[in-house]
This record gives structure tokens, C-alpha cells and sequence, in this order.
């Protein structure tokens, strides 16, 4: 099932936010947080941090 580009967009924005919000938590907790409140894996969470950061970067 493939998912729109603007609910992947919201997921992407929460995760980053919610970072941001955690920070003086391990990456850890915040990871298995964001699984359990968003129902995906720790990979998916992984890769959006990934993602987030190269964009930072550019």
C-alpha cells in the first residue's frame, strides 16, 4: 500500500520535532517512543533522522 506524500510528510516533520523537543533523552528511548507512538519500525524512524539531517546539511 503505498502512502501520500503528505501523510509521509507530516510522519517526517513529527519525528523531527519530536527530536528536537527530546533531546536530553538517548536516542534510544526517543527511537522506541516514536515506534511505539507511530506504529513502524526502528529502521523507518532511523531513516527519516538520516533524511533529516542531509537536508539540514544542504
Amino acid at each position: 500500500m503505498r502512502r501520500s506524500n503528505k501523510l509521509l510528510e507530516k510522519r517526517r516533520a513529527f519525528v523531527l520535532e519530536y527530536i528536537q523537543e527530546n533531546q536530553e533523552k538517548q536516542m534510544k528511548v526517543i527511537v522506541s517512543e516514536l515506534s511505539e507512538k507511530l506504529f513502524v519500525t526502528e529502521r523507518t524512524i532511523y531513516t527519516i533522522i538520516n533524511e533529516g539531517t542531509q537536508l539540514k546539511a544542504s
